[in-house]
């Protein structure tokens, strides 16, 4: 073998790769970490005071405590968990060296890099659902003020803002946008707001709302998106809004072009799932990207 060999490829440096890089170094397998951005690139691009749902210990791997002082764990600190693991244990890992290609060469998998060219047995894709947004597919979307990614709220200050979607990240950014002095109106496709949001952050919405505080338009979507303008269809017709900024925060999926052009073929059967992994062969889909896939095969 070469020296760029290894049992396993771990495709993402999220905290299902740096689990499973904890698995394979406790029974003895030479891995890599390949990841194309910085280490827990998603975690690094959620909102800079985002508050997770789920409590510190089901964001724990290894058997590693994640203390907090807080009901729930915040971005930073979460950030700090998964690179102190990262450090302590010395995992294996190249950032910012993106997989362009995997292959099969025989019984080994190539895998190709930004960087470099490596072999593998094994490959494990862990590359989450956090990397292309869903597009709302209306003119205008390519405009600089629309965006499907939202960190800080202080860059909206004074502005008017539309956000766009009913669940946990839109509402966030309606309440922390409008805190910091935006005129904020909702665009929610549905009848109301989601029943997953938070539930402590939910009655806070509700208030907002009903108290005028943020403008929210229910049955309706944008239509198109101008320089100074949104225009927005709603139940008793079409209206145009002012508007410097759009956060059409409505989801996100897998680069499922990647996983395509890649070499997953699937058995003849249906793929096999097992305590949320999926087994291709000898590849494995991991975390939150089987729910995406899952709905592809």
């Amino acid at each position: 073998m070469h020296d760029n060999y290894y049992d396993i490829i771990i495709v993402g440096g999220g905290p299902i790769g740096l689990a499973c890089a904890l698995e394979a170094s406790l029974n003895n397998k030479t891995y890599l970490i390949l990841e194309k951005g910085c280490l827990v690139n998603s975690l690094y691009n959620y909102p800079q005071n985002m508050t997770f749902f789920s409590s510190s210990d089901r964001l724990e791997i290894g058997d590693i405590p994640f203390v907090t002082t807080l009901p729930k764990p915040k971005r930073a600190e979460a950030l700090e968990y998964y690179r102190r693991i990262q450090q302590k244990f010395k995992l294996n890992t190249r950032l910012f060296e993106e997989v362009t290609e995997i292959t099969k060469d025989h019984h080994l998998f190539k895998i190709n890099t930004i960087k470099n060219t490596y072999s593998s047995k094994n490959v494990i894709i862990a590359t989450g659902f956090y990397d292309i947004p869903t597009l709302l597919n209306i003119p205008g979307e390519e405009l600089e003020k629309v965006k499907h990614y939202y960190q800080d709220p202080h860059y909206y200050a004074n502005q008017k803002v539309i956000v766009v979607g009913a669940s946990n990240s839109s509402i966030d950014a309606a309440l922390e946008t409008y805190r910091k002095g935006a005129d904020v109106t909702l665009v929610i496709r549905g009848k109301e707001i989601s029943p997953r949001v938070k539930y402590w952050v939910k009655p806070d919405i509700e208030n907002r709302i009903a108290s005028g505080e943020i403008r929210v338009l229910y049955n309706s979507k944008l239509k198109e998106i101008t320089d100074s303008h949104a225009h927005v269809h709603t139940p008793t017709g079409d209206i145009i809004l002012e508007n410097d900024f759009v956060l059409a925060l409505t989801g996100y999926q897998p680069n499922f072009n990647f996983l395509k052009k890649s070499v997953f073929i699937f058995p003849p059967n249906h793929p096999v799932f097992l305590n949320m992994i999926l087994i291709v062969w000898k590849q494995i889909l991991m975390g939150c990207i089987l729910q995406e896939w899952s709905a592809e095969v």
